[in-house]
């Protein structure tokens, strides 16, 4: 209980990998123990406060996150306790089936692992219990045939800073201060190996030994834009860090580049801009979950690009609509608000002292970037942000939904993006308002109408269809003959205009009346 509580206050959830696996193995066991004590409920949630009472003093997350503490195990309890009774059953007749043998086999261990989530020392646990071994070998073979079936149904393309290159180069990064830059090429690379020299129509990548472009990190796309000087134009697709070099990747246009060659770096500030926009507003976003769904919302990932954010978080349930429509709010509150986005390097320690969120398991240089908007977001982060928040102009968001255990996705636009989507989307309501012969202001009452006049047409097709399968006037049942040297009753008819399932309800009433026949419908 204690594990699994302070894990949980800590910010770790229950899933399949890493810690969060670990803390699924530590709750399944105990929940495990509960039912062979005869517990057939939840049970595991209802120790919390004794753990408060114990340890709150020492420990004073335990009551600030006692409710979140309490929602996670009850919700995994309930997850688990789902498939605990059949996996059990499922083990208990793979023991019995062993016969003389005493040890399970690895498939039936994969089985309950890869189908009920019993974790591989639960298994183990019960084998010891009852004076048997399992086949770890086995299970290890049927887990490395699942790794490899995932390999090779995988999608992915290969990572362009793989195949062995290597830059001992340090690039300079200028880009927060403007888009534009000088440079002095220092290594080129075509086919992942080093050349000194490209060619007009060659792919490649270039770094730089100062550079305004910005390499994708934290969740932040990589720049696009041109190297160019008086004999080549290289125009930028993306960039990729390598090491603590700045990978520029895409193709020379014209000319010849070389290594030691001076060229000016121009990023492509409008799509630039787009992209600090979504950054910001995701900060603000980050800081609206927490202060509407509680502490326990940690970043598990993001995705800021230009025409879109994606922000992935942890937490236990569905946001609801009422939560979504808050969280907004709160965010384009922020925005009008227009707070400065102040910026300051700070040592680590120092930057976390003072209140700065530093995500677990990211890693940090001694000194550190602090992202500050007013007295709402204080982050660690080494994107490219705006000046102000009013900046970002409109925050909307367009979806929300789970990807993993415990983790929720929401995507959102800002900026000209999210007012296009407004605008599109009272365009898509007038047209809807028109097509049902309303107004913007009463379209959801006509939808409504339209709505219930249509369900009890369709109960009165139902019921028609019904009438007409059943005969009509005709009397099927009165229809049967006898065939056959026993008299066997038959009813054959054709049915026109019923449906299967209306057919279907028909046999059943023809049957509970002629008790033993033949029953043949057609339409």
């Amino acid at each position: 209980m204690r594990a699994t509580a302070f894990l949980v206050a800590d910010g770790v959830l229950p899933s399949n990998e890493g810690r969060g696996y670990v803390l699924r193995r530590i709750m399944r066991r105990a929940i495990r123990h509960g039912f062979m004590l005869g517990q057939r409920r939840p049970f595991f949630h209802k120790l919390v406060p004794t753990l408060e009472q114990e340890m709150g003093a020492a420990y004073p997350e335990l009551a600030a996150q006692r409710q979140h503490i309490e929602k996670v195990m009850l919700q995994e309890e309930e997850r688990f306790a789902e498939t605990l009774a059949q996996g059990m059953g499922l083990l208990d007749e793979a023991i019995d089936a062993l016969g003389g043998t005493t040890q399970i086999p690895g498939e039936t261990v994969f089985r309950l692992y890869d189908t009920y989530g019993f974790p591989v020392d639960l298994t183990n646990d019960i084998a010891r219990e009852r004076g048997l071994t399992i086949d770890e070998a086995g299970f290890e073979a049927a887990m490395d045939a699942q790794r490899a079936r995932a390999r090779a149904a995988s999608k992915f393309n290969v990572d362009l800073r793989g195949g062995g290159m290597t830059v001992d180069t340090q690039t300079s990064f200028v880009g927060y201060d403007g888009e534009h830059g000088v440079g002095r090429v220092v290594s080129l690379f075509k086919d992942r190996q080093p050349v000194t020299q490209l060619e007009a129509g060659e792919q490649g990548q270039v770094v730089l030994d100062i550079t305004p472009f910005y390499a994708e990190s934290g969740g932040q796309v990589g720049d696009r834009g041109v190297l160019a000087n008086a004999s080549m134009k290289f125009l930028v697709e993306d960039t990729q860090k390598l090491g603590k070099a700045h990978l520029h990747v895409g193709t020379l246009q014209n000319g010849s580049l070389a290594v030691g060659d001076s060229v000016e770096a121009t990023v492509d500030g409008e799509r630039r801009q787009a992209t600090r926009l979504n950054h910001t507003a995701t900060h603000l976003l980050h800081a609206a979950l927490r202060k509407v769904l509680g502490t326990h919302v940690l970043q598990k990932g993001s995705l800021v690009a230009p025409d879109r954010l994606r922000f992935d978080f942890s937490h236990y349930s569905a946001v609801t609509p009422g939560e979504l429509a808050t969280i907004e709010a709160l965010v384009n509150e922020e925005i009008r608000r227009n707070a400065d986005a102040e910026t300051q390097l700070m040592d680590f320690d120092a930057a976390v002292a003072a209140g700065a969120m530093a995500l677990f398991g990211e890693k940090y240089d001694d000194e550190v970037r602090v992202l500050r908007l007013g007295d709402f977001s204080t982050e660690l982060c080494g994107g490219t942000h705006v000046k102000r928040a009013g900046d970002i102009g409109l925050f909307k968001i367009v979806s929300e939904g789970g990807v993993a255990a415990g983790i929720r996705r929401i995507e959102a636009l800002t900026g000209p993006g999210a007012y296009a989507y407004v605008v599109e989307t009272d365009q898509k309501l007038r047209e809807v308002a028109g097509l049902v012969r309303g107004s913007r202001d009463d379209v959801e009452e006509k939808v409504r109408q339209l709505l219930e006049r249509a369900r009890r047409m369709e109960k009165e097709i139902s019921h028609l269809k019904e009438k007409i399968s059943s005969g009509g006037s005709r009397d099927l049942a009165s229809e049967a003959r006898a065939i056959g040297g026993g008299g066997v009753k038959l009813v054959a008819a054709r049915v026109d205009g019923a449906d299967a399932a209306a057919l279907r309800n028909t046999v059943d009433q023809l049957k509970s009346r002629l008790g033993s026949g033949i029953i043949v419908l057609g339409s």
